[in-house]
């Protein structure tokens, strides 16, 4: 069970992963958001969304022309939440 820990925390462990999930904990975001608020390119955030959702740690849903991510991991969306305390 501690190796499947530090293997999530290891994948969100890099500082973009770590601004994308912070970004997305607040509110659902669209790639189109977020890589505007991150101040990276398009191509960029989503490899790193893609990243965080082959780990299974974000879903997304499709509404309209638009994907907007979420946490669905209990234990990194806990984490997530305490760092803004």
């Amino acid at each position: 069970m501690i190796e499947t820990y530090a293997e999530r925390l290891k994948v969100c462990g890099h500082p973009v992963r770590l601004k994308l999930l912070c970004l997305i904990e607040q509110e659902e975001a669209c790639v189109s958001e977020l890589w505007r608020l991150l101040n990276q390119s398009q191509p960029v955030v989503s490899q790193h969304l893609a990243v965080l959702k082959d780990k299974g740690i974000v879903a997304s849903e499709v509404q309209g022309n638009k994907r907007y991510y979420s946490i669905i991991d209990p234990f990194i969306r806990t984490i997530v939440r305490n760092l803004g305390e």
